[in-house]
């Protein structure tokens, strides 16, 4: 018989596990991966600290015309990031409660081809060294969604999805800003 977990272990546990449970419950599977030749993966990796779920960030490049899919990863609380200098520029934590009730935020209305689109604009500045980042776009977008779907708040702000339904309210949302991505050619 193994020896009880520390309390904090507990809650840390608990936290993934709700997490996982909500994830499922969404989880699309294959459905769309016949859409596009050219089809990217963008990991959304949480980590649980301080009894709270944060998203993982890094500063990257977007890549343009491709089917992106979310993939949300759980990763152990003591990790520390090693990255590549030439390719990453920084690694933060935004705890993923920040997505639905940010300090601050703006948003961007675009109309294109008879389709509706928000973007997300937030602003986070890190505790630990007052560095502020800014995260928009597609990255936004995904960071709202996993927030959307595992903590089951209704946001401080507008969003696309219908929050009764989020799987068909998303799914057109993605295929939507799918198209626009392909016209652009």
């Amino acid at each position: 018989m193994s020896p009880p977990s520390p309390p904090r272990d507990r809650v840390r546990n608990s936290l993934i596990d709700d997490a996982k449970t909500r994830l499922k419950k969404h989880d699309v599977g294959t459905k769309h991966s016949h859409l596009s030749p050219t089809k990217y993966s963008i990991l959304l990796p949480l980590v649980a600290k301080e009894g709270k779920l944060h998203l993982l960030f890094t500063l990257r490049s977007d890549k343009k015309d491709t089917l992106l899919t979310p993939v949300v990863g759980f990763i152990d609380h003591n990790f520390q990031a090693q990255p590549n200098p030439d390719e990453v520029k920084n690694v933060f934590l935004v705890p993923l409660e920040y997505f639905l009730h940010p300090r601050v935020y703006h948003q961007n209305r675009l109309t294109r081809s008879g389709h509706h689109f928000i973007l997300h604009c937030f602003e986070y500045t890190t505790p630990e060294d007052g560095m502020t980042y800014h995260i928009k776009g597609i990255t936004a977008k995904f960071a709202v969604f996993v927030a959307l779907i595992i903590l089951g708040k209704k946001p401080t702000f507008e969003v696309e999805f219908d929050l009764n339904d989020l799987i068909s309210s998303s799914e057109e949302g993605f295929l939507e800003l799918r198209e626009h991505a392909a016209s652009k050619l």
